[in-house]
């Protein structure tokens, strides 16, 4: 198998979590709860991307907005500009905040970027990394 790169995030309330990531397209495809209604570990799933997600096992701090990033972020590479726009539509119905509305880049492709309620950035795109270096 070769390498693969997963994230994991964990969050306050990540029963809230799942149902933002579910109204944004993702299926919650496992999901371990404790006794206490947290979330011991769950994968999500849209396309190919899989990420997992659990409650706070600490009083984790998420960094904060600067202009139009927080630094850190998830990236889903999209296959067309509709499906940007469509995903920073319904991550902000499902009470998601716009950082960046769906613009057409310089280089030629169309992305957006918003803040989950817990405030961690995503960013969405026409753009492949890695696609385009061989």
């Amino acid at each position: 198998m070769a390498t693969q790169l997963f994230a994991y995030l964990s969050y306050p309330d990540a029963p809230a979590a799942l149902d933002w990531l579910r109204a944004v397209g993702f299926e919650v495809v496992a999901r371990q709860d404790g006794e206490d209604g947290s979330v011991l570990h769950s994968e999500v799933r849209l396309g190919d991307v899989v990420c997992m997600v659990a409650s706070d096992d600490a009083a984790y701090t998420v960094a904060p907005l600067v202009g139009r990033s927080s630094g850190a972020g998830l990236y889903l590479g999209m296959a067309d500009a509709a499906e940007v726009d469509a995903f920073h539509d319904a991550a902000v119905a499902a009470g998601g905040t716009s950082v960046t509305p769906p613009e057409d880049t310089e280089w030629g492709t169309r992305r957006c970027r918003v803040l989950d309620p817990a405030g961690r950035e995503w960013s969405g795109g026409t753009y492949l990394p890695g696609s385009s270096w061989g």
